[in-house]
């Protein structure tokens, strides 16, 4: 039971995250949540039977915080899309390269941690770029994340969290663009309002 996830919204219908089910549970019998779409199947205990909640709304507002990508190896390739930023080429064997080496006062940043071949960490070493006479494709940046980031890994196996989540396209998973951010359909009505509209 405790494997199954629950998708988490707002007061407002704005997705917040994802919870296990036993999280979920607690949160209905204190009267902080309600259920606004059921899963398959039914909970039972010795005494009662309980519908399965698979999406669950808040009863108060609560102020949502901005996500932010983790600082780690694949996040890192996923921002230069897979691609050494050195000489472009796309490879299976990537590493990480400090664009102003450890030794030299090069912090383990966003801004200065780019994905590289190992031909060309191999090439650069220890050296700066400018010792290393090597250039970047492009300035390492910190990646936007889009706020429903962390929902897209469960839209495919749970299609009635997929109108709760703007900007979702029903045919694939999104993938953050270059700078993370994923684009909504250009005509698709708003799916929280169609959220609203369908749990009335």
């Amino acid at each position: 039971m405790a494997d199954s996830v629950v998708l988490v919204l707002n007061q407002n219908y704005e997705p917040l995250n994802v919870c296990n089910l036993r999280r979920a549970l607690v949160l209905l019998s204190r009267g902080k949540a309600e259920i606004i779409e059921q899963g398959p199947g039914v909970l039972r205990s010795p005494s009662q039977v309980f519908p399965r909640p698979s999406v669950i709304r808040l009863v108060n507002l609560i102020k949502r915080p901005r996500p932010k990508a983790r600082l780690c190896r694949k996040e890192i390739f996923r921002r230069d899309n897979y691609t050494c930023q050195y000489c472009g080429a796309r490879a299976k064997d990537l590493t990480l390269d400090h664009v102003v080496p450890r030794h030299k006062g090069g912090r383990h940043t966003w801004e200065n941690l780019v994905t590289a071949c190992r031909a060309c960490n191999h090439r650069k070493g220890g050296k700066t770029l400018e010792e290393a006479r090597m250039t970047l494709l492009r300035p390492p940046f910190q990646p936007y994340v889009s706020p429903y980031y962390a929902l897209y890994p469960y839209l495919q196996s749970h299609r009635e969290w997929q109108k709760f989540v703007p900007g979702w396209l029903p045919a694939e998973v999104p993938e953050p663009s270059v700078n993370g951010a994923v684009a909504a359909p250009a005509e698709a009505s708003s799916p929280i309002e169609g959220a609203r509209r369908s749990a009335r």
